[in-house]
């Protein structure tokens, strides 16, 4: 009998404070992903990367051209792992300028085909569209597979209407492992193969 292959999740989450509500969220997210995989049978790790860990050294990846040895092993994660959750909080109508950091410095191609769930924080309602006119727009350029249900959470979600967020978030996690049941597991890839001539760096 063939055993079922371990699946990797990587939530990368890009809150500012400890404790976020963005890394809240996160953590939803994940835990249903995983009661989700664990109800079908399917062995599951769940990585979480915080990126306020990581912000000097995006920086610095961002201003050399080359990643530190603990970033390294940062993207090495999200790059082999079989789906990404990816939760920010909402600065200006958009992403925050670490999760963009973050990915600006991903190689283009890392995300292809990869199932991922898309989520974000915020005061109110009234900036849930980040999801459809920021977020998504940057994983279908990242050619990933992004679940129908984006995740949204406004301050006013924490309190009575806890119910209503915690839908969206199994309906969420169930459609992200419906994507990732329905495909093989991915190789490991190491982003660094075929890095970027030393002189094309030079010039931009």
């Amino acid at each position: 009998m063939t055993s079922t292959p371990e699946r990797t999740i990587a939530v990368v989450t890009a809150g500012l404070t400890t404790p976020s509500s963005t890394r809240l969220l996160a953590d939803q997210l994940a835990a249903a992903v995983r009661d989700t995989l664990d109800g079908r049978g399917v062995p599951r790790r769940i990585v979480v990367v915080e990126l306020r860990d990581h912000a000097h050294d995006l920086t610095n990846n961002l201003l050399t051209g080359f990643p530190s040895e603990a970033l390294r092993e940062v993207l090495e994660t999200v790059v082999s792992a079989d789906a990404l959750i990816a939760v920010t909080p909402t600065f200006s109508a958009s992403y925050n300028g670490l999760f963009k950091m973050f990915f600006d410095v991903l190689d283009d191609k890392a995300l292809v085909g990869k199932p991922v769930l898309i989520a974000a924080t915020g005061g109110t309602e009234r900036h849930s569209l980040v999801l459809e006119y920021a977020m998504r727009p940057l994983f279908a350029y990242l050619q990933a597979v992004v679940v129908p249900t984006a995740v949204y959470a406004a301050s006013s979600d924490w309190g009575p209407h806890a119910n209503a967020l915690r839908t969206r978030v199994e309906r969420a996690a169930t459609e992200l492992v419906d994507l990732l049941t329905n495909q093989p597991a991915r190789a490991a890839v190491d982003p660094f193969e075929n890095p970027t001539p030393f002189e094309n760096l030079l010039n931009g």
